[in-house]
């Protein structure tokens, strides 16, 4: 849970600069590409990660620009890494704007329960870091480069001089 606004803020630069790493490593191909059944694609995972931060942030009663939760999956992977880069500045817009440490206190009711809002913040960050590992590994099976985020992946070690760690 967070207690301090700039910790959230940092946090947040962060992740969200790590999503788009990720995100820019999808192609239009991938998007729709089905691994199982009972596995979402990438677009899907994309998508989630994406309407999620709104979805979840203006329950809140947080107001700002963003998707649509209930919005069709784009076809194109541009437009989620647009969509992406508009909903998650619009966040950090909006939170510098409207709250304040103390806001970070008042509960909400989020899915039935109430969360204080530094903890719904957490979730907003943790569900992004949650969907954004089964992305990676849906992206290797379909064949996609997988950036490294808190440290180098598989193809990454060689420009270390050293070998894929096992």
């Amino acid at each position: 849970m967070y207690q301090k606004l700039e910790d959230f803020i940092n946090d947040w630069v962060i992740e969200s600069e790590s999503t788009l790493k990720i995100f820019n490593n999808l192609t239009d191909e991938s998007l729709t590409k089905i691994v199982n059944e009972n596995v979402r694609t990438a677009g899907r995972l994309a998508w989630h990660i994406t309407a999620s931060i709104g979805e979840m942030a203006h329950r809140t009663g947080l107001k700002f620009k963003t998707v649509d939760s209930n919005s069709s999956i784009p076809t194109t992977a541009k437009e989620i890494v647009d969509a992406y880069k508009e909903a998650s500045s619009n966040l950090l817009a909006a939170i510098k704007s409207n709250w304040n440490d103390e806001t970070l206190l008042v509960e909400d009711d989020m899915y039935g329960e109430m969360w204080k809002r530094g903890m719904t913040l957490g979730v907003i960050v943790s569900h992004q870091i949650h969907h954004r590992a089964q992305l990676t590994v849906v992206m290797r099976l379909i064949g996609l480069k997988v950036p490294g985020v808190y440290g180098p992946s598989k193809e990454e070690w060689t420009s270390y001089g050293m070998p894929a760690q096992e």
